[in-house]
């Protein structure tokens, strides 16, 4: 990029696009209008990304998309307009009603916490959880809220550390009393967080409720508001006391549904339904601001009870997924590296290649625990039906039945953050501590 394009009144335009800009007097937040093939375009001049080319002249139209328009030397552009600072101002809050439940909104950061950062054309955490309250005025008639922010990250760069201070901050806020705990989260890794928080947080007295959004919240299609109402709701008034993961249940704004932390796994990369509950069903669903729950099987919302916190993991541990021709030598590395754990995501019911059985079981002799998942998405292990399986069994590899492998994974972080000894951490690891463990596979 040269000299000009970092001039800030032209932040990323060069070549012909700045070209233009200069012949009608218009820099990046004036209004213009792009006139190219007997087609009109207006809108304000936003940034151009970092890695932009010299042809574009990017604008942000009334209906709040961006759009990027090609320029030629017939290309005639106008200025309109005064410019309009593209930074966020959010609203003042409103006020908040006396007697409502409180409710705390605990901010990590994600999407649902994030403004389109024009330099880069980039997603970046910049919104506070009380900046969301403040542009959602709807959550002033639901609860009183106190909002804070504990992280700005996207959860890509959350760690089992960051898992042990969210549980940390929210036992402290259920001990202070709160209705229910609303934490703002990227999506990416959401499920990982809301499976280490069910076993951290334990005898929850009151519900913890994940949030997060696929779109940011300047988008016109954002799920920010939507998402983030629901969640509120549902921390304060719901009838159960889990963690719980809280979203769109379809691409439409007509519910929002309740995942149970253990039990969820993100499934599209981009629709606002991307969360799906895993071999049981929601736990509840949010339509028109009723709370319906969806199974019998829950813990019930009790104030009195007394939360356990144990918010302890344990980093070494790794999750391996078996692939055809995937040398068994890196279990061996793992171990050598002071791995206590290794969750298999196996193939079908539970295998690995027959290649593995020597090196599992010198691993196994080693005292590292190996526990065994499966790559389907539906059903259960069950390591009895083949050769292979019966055979890693007496070795002595774990099976977990329906357990996701990412909550596999923070289990076993989890239970070897509680003890240093194997035995009892296998024995944690394969106690139904959350609902993490179906009885019976009845949803395929």
């Amino acid at each position: 990029m040269g000299r000009q394009g970092l001039d800030k009144r032209f932040l990323g335009y060069t070549g012909l696009a700045l070209e233009k800009l200069k012949e009608a007097g218009a820099e990046v937040e004036d209004h213009i209008r792009v006139t190219k093939d007997g087609i009109t375009y207006e809108g304000i001049v936003i940034p151009r990304s970092e890695r932009a080319d010299e042809r574009h002249i990017v604008i942000k139209l009334r209906s709040g998309y961006n759009i990027g328009i090609e320029t030629t030397p017939t290309t005639r552009i106008e200025k309109i307009g005064p410019k309009t600072k593209l930074a966020f101002n959010p609203p003042p809050p409103p006020p908040q009603k006396i007697g409502l439940p409180e409710v705390a909104i605990v901010s990590t950061g994600g999407t649902i916490a994030s403004r389109v950062d024009y330099r880069t054309g980039a997603v970046r955490p910049a919104i506070s959880a009380n900046d969301l309250y403040s542009i959602i005025p709807e959550l002033s008639d639901i609860a009183v809220i106190d909002a804070e922010i504990l992280f700005s990250l996207f959860s890509e760069d959350l760690t089992p550390a960051h898992w042990t201070k969210i549980a940390e901050n929210v036992s402290k806020r259920v001990t202070d009393g709160v209705a229910g705990v609303v934490i703002t989260h990227g999506t990416d890794t959401m499920g990982y967080t809301a499976a280490a928080l069910s076993f951290a947080l334990q005898n929850l007295p009151v519900p913890i409720i994940l949030v997060g959004a696929q779109r940011s919240e300047d988008r016109p299609s954002s799920d920010a508001a939507t998402n983030l109402i629901g969640a509120v709701l549902c921390a304060a008034k719901a009838p159960f006391a889990e963690v719980a993961v809280a979203m769109h249940e379809s691409i439409s704004d007509e519910s929002i549904i309740l995942h149970r932390g253990t039990k969820v796994r993100k499934c599209h990369t981009s629709r606002r339904d991307a969360f799906k509950s895993i071999n049981v069903d929601p736990i509840a669903r949010i339509r028109d601001r009723d709370i319906a729950m969806l199974t019998d099987d829950y813990c019930e919302r009790d104030p009195r009870r007394e939360l356990i916190l144990k918010p302890g993991f344990d980093e070494k541990v790794a999750l391996l997924k078996f692939y055809p021709s995937m040398e068994p030598e890196i279990i061996r590395s793992l171990g050598d590296k002071g791995y206590r754990g290794i969750v298999l995501e196996g193939t079908g019911l539970g295998h690995v290649s027959r290649r593995w059985l020597q090196l599992i079981r010198e691993t196994v002799e080693r005292r590292i625990i190996l526990a065994m998942t499966s790559q389907c998405i539906w059903g259960r292990v069950n390591m009895n039906v083949y050769e292979n399986g019966r055979d890693l069994l007496a070795i002595g590899v774990l099976a977990l039945g329906d357990m996701l492998p990412e909550t596999a994974l923070v289990k076993m972080m989890w239970a070897l953050g509680e003890t240093r000894d194997a035995d009892e951490a296998k024995r944690l690891l394969q106690t139904n501590i959350a609902h993490e463990i179906s009885e019976r596979t009845v949803k395929m």
